[in-house]
């Protein structure tokens, strides 16, 4: 059986009509999770198309030299069954690769079930290059992250509340005072304001009810499911019956809340300023980008970390 290293095919010294079908047939060739690699003289990025099209979601797909005199891929064919990452999983592995995702406006948060093929496809953006740099973040130098997903779920809990909540309810209020006065200031020649001040007066209410029914429905019953785990008391039924219950409703309030956040930022023109801000529009701009990167950052912990957990703490406390 060949090695990785020995599985390889150069691709250039075949007739073109033969290169893929001889490519085609070395990939049908492999074991699971074995590779092979192609050397080509150009991006051979129409194969992978053609490979996902006639093979499926059966390999995955590695650049290891892009040009500009060779192009070396390797192709592994998976496991039976193993299925890709979800953004979700992706981002809470590491928070690096979150950079990419914002950086092509993929949304990881409420968006985060998907997969990064389903995500590109629905957006029109380049798999493979998505993939590439995000193959890329691992050799990236970054701060040392936090654990988020090796936290016990009842402190996860309480770093959101005390960090996320306590941010958006120190920071909303300025936002809404800015936003209404910009629109007053500005709106008879930025006739956007009227419809991102309603947006924001939307955010505030949506808000304000969502950290409440965190606070004291949903997180005190996380807690609970800690505390049957760890021995120190029986869980006591809720009223609103499986935990999945209020996870759907948080999360369909994030999805509105983003929804939202993402009309403001198009509005905006990505927040873009005109050559008339003064500095309350200068202020106003700068609070909503942070305000929406830190709400990215807390959908991300609890759709993607916190609530996944709860829904199999329950499942192994109810066994």
């Amino acid at each position: 059986m060949l090695t990785a290293t020995e599985n390889i095919l150069n691709v250039t010294l075949l007739e073109p009509r033969q290169k893929h079908p001889a490519v085609f047939l070395r990939f049908d060739e492999l074991q699971e999770s074995e590779s092979m690699i192609i050397h080509n003289d150009h991006d051979p990025k129409p194969l992978y198309y053609q490979l996902l099209g006639e093979r499926g979601n059966i390999f995955t797909w590695e650049y290891l030299e892009q040009g500009p005199e060779w192009w070396k891929v390797k192709i592994t064919k998976r496991l039976s069954g193993e299925r890709d990452e979800t953004l979700g999983q992706i981002a809470a592995k590491d928070l690096r690769k979150a950079g990419v995702f914002k950086k092509y406006g993929i949304d990881f948060c409420c968006g985060g079930k998907k997969t990064v093929k389903e995500a590109c496809a629905e957006k029109g953006l380049d798999v493979t290059k998505i993939e590439q740099e995000l193959q890329q973040a691992d050799t990236m130098p970054s701060a040392r992250p936090l654990p988020y997903d090796e936290w016990s779920l009842d402190f996860l809990a309480d770093f959101i509340v005390n960090t996320h909540h306590g941010y958006v309810r120190k920071t909303l209020p300025d936002i809404r005072t800015y936003a209404e006065k910009v629109k007053r200031v500005h709106g008879d020649r930025h006739p956007e304001l009227f419809r991102i001040h309603q947006l924001v007066e939307e955010i505030d209410t949506e808000l304000t009810a969502h950290l409440f029914k965190e606070e004291h429905v949903l997180f005190p019953f996380i807690k609970d499911l800690v505390a049957a785990k760890n021995n120190i008391k029986p869980l006591t039924p809720s009223h609103f019956g499986t935990v999945q219950n209020p996870i759907q409703v948080m999360e369909n309030e994030h999805e509105l809340v983003g929804k939202n956040l993402a009309e403001i930022r198009e509005l905006s023109h990505q927040y873009t300023l005109p050559e008339d801000a003064c500095a309350s529009y200068r202020l106003l701009y700068k609070m909503l980008d942070e305000f929406e990167q830190d709400l990215h950052l807390h959908i991300h912990l609890e759709n993607n970390i916190l609530f996944p957990k709860a829904l199999e703490l329950e499942k192994f406390i109810k066994k």
